[in-house]
């Protein structure tokens, strides 16, 4: 129980320091702040979900190879598969592509490319030889039951998150499909429109990705 508690946490660290990641980079591409993610909170569980996932695979291949060169091949192919995956079924689902590397060299239907699978990596290297080790020895010093506490309460936020969230992007799915308009850059306009008059939540979203593609058939 107290290893389910311990990734479940570790995934919330992870989509925590993921989304830090993401603002401070946009933060300075666009010189101010960006409240990154599907999500309103300050998570992004795509990272949390590729750090648990990687954490999960290489401890369960460490015993036969434990090598650098492992971790990195896993982590290339499991993050990479992984924001393939979100790519494809957030488009699927709200008709619009959240990133885009049509325009980078070695690049797969735009939605990975190899500058960033050498990055998920890299990363994966330092989460499993530097990151965990950290991060688990801090969390063996915390007693169990306020380590159950802390994942419930984090738990219950993330599923209210999620209900907002859905709830917001259905709008952006609405506004899309009822859309006349022939190119994304309309529809864009049309949606932070549609957004302006809303709650805060609804507001973050149309600053949240700057560069969304909306699928304009």
């Amino acid at each position: 129980m107290d290893n389910v508690v311990n990734l479940v946490l570790l995934f919330f660290i992870y989509s925590f320091l993921g989304w830090c990641t993401e603002v401070v980079l946009k933060y300075m591409q666009y010189r101010r702040f960006i409240n990154r993610g599907f999500f309103t909170g300050p998570w992004l569980p795509i990272y949390g979900s590729g750090a648990a996932l990687i954490t999960l695979v290489v401890g369960g291949v460490s015993r036969f190879d434990s090598s650098y060169g492992t971790a990195f091949i896993i982590s290339f192919a499991l993050c990479g598969t992984l924001e393939y995956l979100a790519s494809y079924f957030m488009e699927r689902r709200f008709h619009a592509r959240w990133w885009d590397y049509s325009q980078k060299p070695m690049n797969l239907n735009g939605r990975v490319w190899i500058g960033n699978l050498v990055l998920f990596g890299l990363a994966g290297v330092l989460v499993i030889n530097v990151a965990n080790p950290i991060v688990f020895r801090l969390l063996g010093g915390v007693r169990p039951v306020i380590k159950r506490v802390v994942a419930g309460v984090l738990g219950a936020v993330f599923a209210a998150d999620y209900v907002v969230s859905h709830f917001v992007m259905k709008l952006v799915k609405a506004g899309v499909e009822g859309s006349e308009a022939d190119n994304t850059e309309e529809i864009s306009r049309e949606v932070r429109l549609l957004l302006s008059d809303r709650s805060v939540f609804y507001r973050r979203f149309a600053d949240a990705y700057p560069d969304v593609i909306y699928r304009t058939e």
